[in-house]
């Protein structure tokens, strides 16, 4: 059995989450019209991407610039518990399409105001599968993003494939893509805010180390497009330098060989076909989590709570 995956590469309006979900619900439908069975957005893309730290000083303790930014982005934020994305979920299940989406959530159970990169899988019926918050921000990242949990990394039957994702850098780390591939994991998703350097390299070397089909979706964005309303965009547009984010979509098949070479410098929906025959054939030498494996001699314990300041009995 095939399946048809659209990789929707495109900008957000950026920091505007009301504006950016509309967007992102016209390209579900674009896609669901197009035949896809799964579409898939790029990492934070609601309500896009922290990119003013590091063009604003962004270490800079007890700055104005900094406190205006976060406090607009945490407004822009989703509330997965509150119903943000009903939307998307409605949509999801009218149209019969599953779906990857990179959010920044908030969280009340976490005081309601730290932030969270949140891979969110919706199933074809509506439902939202699992909400995976970035493990470890990077760099600058670490200044706007919370740290995350466990309690995301899932993996979901879709037709005869079962399909995994992480944000961004996670995608380097060996243990997380471990606890993807342990849980039978033959469809990658990785999300990017953008970028060919992120993704030209590493979505071919997780599809040769898993055996399995990788789906790299990148972000866009251009200082053009940033938007008057946000706060202090003159002194961000004049500290930025062309694009930001440039794409870079790509899809690597289990053998490590293109499927579709990473799209850069334009919007667009890209379409692409997979068949599960292509990973029973790469497992017949290497299959990371069944006949190549020594669970006798290495295995991973993942603690999938999610992690609460206050419990009560």
């Amino acid at each position: 059995m095939a399946l048809k995956i659209a990789l929707a590469q495109i900008a957000p309006v950026w920091l505007d989450r009301a504006a950016t979900l509309d967007k992102i619900v016209d390209q579900v439908e674009k896609a669901a019209s197009g035949g896809a069975n799964l579409v898939v957005f790029g990492e934070a893309l609601l309500p896009g991407y922290p990119f003013w730290p590091e063009l604003t000083g962004g270490a800079k303790f007890e700055s104005d610039v900094q406190k205006d930014l976060f406090a607009h982005y945490a407004e822009n934020s989703a509330d997965i518990s509150r119903g943000t994305l009903d939307p998307l979920t409605e949509k999801a299940a009218e149209l019969g399409i599953a779906i990857y989406v990179g959010t920044i959530e908030h969280a009340a159970e976490r005081g309601g105001f730290s932030l969270y990169a949140t891979l969110v899988y919706i199933s074809p019926d509506g439902n939202i599968g699992s909400s995976h918050r970035k493990l470890m921000p990077t760099y600058e990242e670490r200044l706007v993003w919370s740290p995350g949990d466990g309690h995301g990394l899932r993996v979901h039957s879709l037709g005869e494939f079962t399909v995994g994702g992480l944000n961004c850098w996670e995608n380097w780390m060996p243990l997380p893509r471990a606890a993807l591939y342990g849980q039978g994991e033959n469809l990658h998703i990785a999300v990017w805010p953008g970028s060919r350097r992120n993704t030209q390299d590493i979505t071919r070397f997780i599809a040769r180390e898993s055996r399995s089909y990788v789906v790299s979706v990148s972000g866009m964005m251009h200082r053009d497009w940033i938007p008057d309303e946000v706060p202090h965009a003159d002194l961000i547009r004049a500290s930025a330098s062309g694009w930001l984010a440039d794409g870079g979509s790509c899809v690597a098949g289990p053998g490590g060989n293109w499927l579709l070479e990473p799209q850069t410098e334009e919007e667009g929906l890209f379409l692409v076909d997979v068949s599960i025959d292509a990973v029973a054939r790469e497992r017949h030498n290497f299959d990371p989590a069944g006949h190549y494996s020594r669970p006798d001699v290495t295995r991973l314990k993942v603690n999938r709570k999610r992690q609460k300041t206050v419990s009560f009995d």
